[in-house]
């Protein structure tokens, strides 16, 4: 057992583990930097970020040294307990703002949602890795389009559009990566744009459509629907080449800026650290995403190479949205900032997919 674990360890990518710890701490920083304007300093929120990053890494190594096959042989059943999962979170869960999307055990929530976004990365590269050496037919395609859409459904009835723009974006992902034909891609999108245009007359509710409204114009309204942007956009702003410091931000520590520790966190890093701070964030998630591309390049299975591609443009798009959030070029959809946001769950998923992906570049690397 111990050569085996020295042999793991000897393999291990230290550097991808690196970049995620490196970005977790920035989040740790700047989470107790929030606190501190909250008048009398509570710092429960960065205890508890500090116990889920640890216990994210706990995760991290434990799927290390769980072989990704095995989690490839239980993706129907995977997939099973998604549903039931994002079925019972409807009926049982708490609401948080508008969406029922948790469910509370012992004072922690808990957000199935981001268990789904594992299984359906499980699911969908086990499905397209079996269809490798195949004809990939119109009824492969469809079959991918249902399996997806059936858990986009449940998770826009919480409603969580981010969560489900971010399931859409991981069968895109995987969709592309599989090779089908164009023509298949171009019908969904049209269907889309229907679906868009009927949903903005029938089903979109008020608030929704003053979301996307004030994302063309942000100026319009921005002391009510336009208001968490304009502040978030003044932040980023203000923080010029070096930052005003941690703890100094005007816009988070005097609370203008809304959810400073979650969906707008960037803007908070970009004010009080500034333009070196916001770089030395993009380098780490360069590192994360450059070593994931450099272990591809290794990789003969293909179930392997639909995962780590897969699970690297998940956190790709989702830390490309969030910034597009805080500077004003993405509507406000609710996604929070890998690795950095406050957020057990979303910590657990994205240790969870690098203990995976360090698995992978394991086995890559070892025979035995």
């Amino acid at each position: 057992m111990w050569i085996r674990i020295k042999l793991y360890l000897k393999s291990f990518d230290w550097l991808l583990l690196a970049a995620a710890v490196l970005l977790s701490a920035f989040g740790l920083m700047e989470i107790y930097s929030v606190a501190l304007g909250q008048g009398e300093l509570d710092l429960l929120n960065f205890y508890k970020q500090l116990l889920f990053v640890l216990i994210g890494l706990g995760l991290m190594f434990f799927f290390t040294f769980i072989d990704y096959r095995f989690l490839k042989s239980l993706r129907r059943y995977l997939y099973a307990l998604g549903i039931l999962l994002l079925i019972a979170v409807l009926l049982l869960g708490s609401d948080i703002r508008g969406t029922r999307g948790w469910f509370y055990i012992a004072g922690f929530g808990i957000q199935p949602v981001e268990i789904i976004k594992l299984i359906l990365l499980i699911f969908l590269s086990g499905y397209f890795a079996d269809l490798a050496t195949k004809v990939k037919t119109l009824r492969h395609f469809i079959f991918s389009v249902i399996s997806v859409g059936v858990l986009i459904f449940l998770v826009l009835l919480q409603p969580d559009f981010g969560s489900a723009l971010i399931l859409g974006a991981i069968w895109l992902i995987m969709v592309l990566l599989a090779g089908f034909p164009k023509r298949y891609l171009l019908a969904i999108f049209a269907s889309v744009l229907i679906l868009f245009v009927l949903s903005w007359s029938f089903f979109f509710k008020d608030y929704q459509k003053n979301r996307i409204l004030t994302f063309i114009n942000p100026g319009e309204n921005a002391l009510v629907e336009g208001y968490n942007i304009s502040q978030a956009i003044i932040a980023v702003g203000s923080g010029s080449w070096h930052g005003k410091g941690v703890g100094l931000g005007s816009q988070s520590q005097l609370k203008f800026l809304p959810e400073a520790q979650n969906d707008f966190i960037f803007a908070v890093i970009a004010e009080e650290l500034g333009f070196f701070g916001v770089s030395l964030v993009l380098l780490f998630f360069a590192l994360f995403f450059s070593r994931c591309l450099i272990a591809v390049k290794r990789l003969s299975n293909d179930f392997s190479i639909y995962f780590v591609l897969g699970a690297a443009g998940l956190i790709f798009i989702q830390m490309f949205i969030n910034i597009g959030m805080n500077i004003g070029i993405m509507p406000v959809v609710g996604l929070s900032l890998p690795f950095i946001s406050y957020g057990g769950s979303s910590i657990f998923l994205l240790f969870i997919l690098t203990g995976i992906i360090e698995n992978i570049i394991i086995k890559s690397k070892i025979n035995y």
